[in-house]
């Protein structure tokens, strides 16, 4: 079943991960997924872990959809800007906007004295900037661009990858107002775009199994509590086709509530919990 077909979507942050994982499940449904991020080669990747984008658009194409990678530093607004313009140069529309790309993580991956954990009188002023350049004013920047394109066609779904720090202490300061930032983000856009057609949520996954997480793990099996990049995929995949979709626009949506809400399972069959590993917003 191909129910996204003839619709075209971007993921930014594809390379690895929960941005991939998301490319994967748009394409296995059919559409056209333009994906970002800096790594076109393994010796050139920023990060001790495997993926390129290019890696990503090929098995895109696997699953039955189009993959198609470009490089993009997302740090860089004309960067940006560009590959908007190609995909409305290219397909002449854009219906699914995913912001996933951040560089919040890359100190972590990178060293274990990465400074994550230490509390923020002890930390560099310029550590906030890893939390929130690429992460939030990124997806900022990335709306603006993808937001005119969608409310010219009268139609389209923005979906910012959040997390449960957004909601509560996480980690660090920088990490949760980031991922508050991103929340409201969601609602603020939302607001404005009530009566274009244009949807946009905040979508908070639980305990995902990225590349990230497993490497750190000697049992490489998917966990009950955890979710696989692809079950996130799903969930992005479930929203573009609901046809009540505007009734959500403004609001943090959990993962598993819409597995649970829209019928769909991660892969091999299986089901995360709907308790343990997975957090939801306060109201």
């Amino acid at each position: 079943m191909t129910p996204l077909a003839g619709k075209v979507a971007l993921v930014t942050g594809a390379s690895r991960g929960i941005g991939k994982g998301i490319a994967l499940a748009l394409g296995a449904a059919g559409a056209t997924v333009y994906l970002t991020g800096r790594t076109e080669s393994a010796a050139e990747a920023t990060v001790p872990l495997p993926g390129t984008i290019h890696e990503t658009a090929a098995l895109v194409h696997e699953t039955g959809g189009q993959g198609i990678a470009l490089r993009c530093d997302h740090a860089d607004d004309r960067q940006v800007q560009q590959v908007i313009e190609r995909i409305a140069a290219e397909q002449g529309r854009l219906d699914i906007l995913v912001n996933n790309a951040w560089s919040g993580y890359q100190r972590k991956q990178q060293s274990r004295t990465s400074g994550f954990h230490t509390p923020f009188w002890k930390s560099p002023p310029e550590f906030w900037d890893t939390m929130h350049t690429v992460g939030v004013r990124s997806h900022y920047v990335a709306s603006v661009y993808g937001a005119r394109l969608m409310v010219a066609q009268g139609h389209g779904l923005i979906v910012h990858v959040s997390a449960p720090a957004g909601g509560g202490y996480s980690e660090n300061v920088a990490y949760g107002v980031s991922k508050a930032s991103v929340d409201r983000m969601a609602a603020d856009m939302a607001h404005e775009l009530q009566e274009t057609g244009v949807a946009v949520v905040s979508l908070w996954p639980g305990i995902v199994a990225t590349e990230m997480i497993m490497a750190r793990r000697k049992d490489q099996r998917l966990q009950p509590y955890m979710e696989s990049p692809v079950y996130v995929g799903r969930a992005v995949v479930g929203l573009a086709l609901d046809a009540d979709l505007m009734a959500k626009s403004g609001q943090i949506l959990v993962t598993r509530d819409l597995g649970a809400e829209y019928g769909f399972q991660d892969i091999n069959g299986h089901q995360p919990s709907l308790e343990k590993g997975v957090w939801r917003p306060a109201h």
